[in-house]
């Protein structure tokens, strides 16, 4: 099941590489990245809502919540990178050389969680990055 809620995520982020590039024409990028979080915020929190979830806020430790803010700054800062990157460069650019985060990924999985290298993660890793550089020169 895993696999479909990460289809939909590649969907989606396809879609918002789209429609980002459209809507950020003429517009300071931050500003762009600052509407955006609050739509998302907005959407979150009405799905918080409306499934009742609220109430497991008060089960969150002190790690999650260090991690949670750690991992919405990095989302911010890559949304901030990534809005500059689409409104200097071609999308079909852009949303590739973004996509190296999956490659960065499973070496931080490795160093920083102890995940084990499979031969094909190391292959997935590899065939990433060789196709960034391409994209890239």
């Amino acid at each position: 099941m895993w696999w479909i809620y990460a289809l939909l995520s590649a969907l989606f982020a396809a879609l918002t590489a789209i429609f980002a590039k459209v809507g950020i024409k003429g517009v300071d990028t931050n500003v762009a990245t600052a509407i955006r979080t609050v739509v998302i915020l907005i959407v979150a929190w009405g799905i918080v809502l409306f499934k009742g979830s609220q109430g497991s806020i008060g089960t969150l430790t002190r790690n999650n919540w260090i991690f949670i803010v750690l991992s919405g700054l990095a989302t911010g800062l890559s949304w901030i990178f990534y809005f500059k990157a689409l409104q200097l460069g071609e999308v079909s650019q852009v949303a590739p050389v973004d996509k190296l985060s999956v490659a960065l990924a499973i070496v931080l999985s490795i160093v920083f969680l102890g995940e084990p290298l499979t031969w094909k993660n190391a292959v997935g890793a590899l065939l990433i990055i060789s196709g960034t550089l391409v994209l890239i020169f």
